[in-house]
């Protein structure tokens, strides 16, 4: 819920070279949005940007602009040259939250050991939450209900709410 009693709002920024120039489909960004939506978040498409950092923390800075109190983010958390999600997200965040980017981890190395390569962030700015997966479906899937399971709680933590 948020200060006028209607739903949260959320977004979700899909980040992927092919994807951004229409060379592959979009499959983790909805997601992503399929789940808030089920959630009960108010969330628009996903939008698409070039992977890089200075292109995601664009994009963060603008959805954060727009109200959203809940930031997922796909792809871009591996070691590829252009994988800088997490470098995007960290300019901006004021605290980290480890506990949530670790439960990821876990979850996604037990289904797969690559997942323990994933290098996704989570942490709050500027009122949001904000949470980095990597950009496969599958990785969405199972790293959205971790992501559920604490984000309205989080979301009231920021807006002054007791525990």
């Amino acid at each position: 819920m948020d200060e006028s009693g209607g739903a949260a709002r959320a977004a979700v920024i899909t980040v992927s070279d092919r994807s951004s120039r229409g060379e592959r489909g979009d499959l983790s960004g909805p997601e992503a949005v399929a789940a808030l939506r089920v959630a009960g978040f108010e969330c628009p498409d996903a939008v698409i940007v070039p992977d890089g950092a200075e292109s995601v923390e664009r994009a963060l800075v603008a959805m954060i602009a727009a109200g959203s109190r809940l930031i997922v983010t796909t792809g871009g958390t591996g070691l590829g040259p252009r994988d800088e999600t997490p470098e995007g997200t960290r300019v901006l965040l004021e605290r980290e939250i480890p506990g949530i980017s670790e439960e990821l981890r876990r979850i996604g190395a037990a289904e797969k050991p690559a997942g323990m390569l994933s290098r996704g962030l989570a942490g709050v700015a500027r009122g949001a939450l904000i949470v980095n997966l990597p950009g496969s479906p599958a990785a969405v899937r199972s790293g959205m209900p971790v992501v559920l399971s604490v984000a309205k709680h989080v979301i009231a933590q920021l807006a002054g709410e007791d525990h």
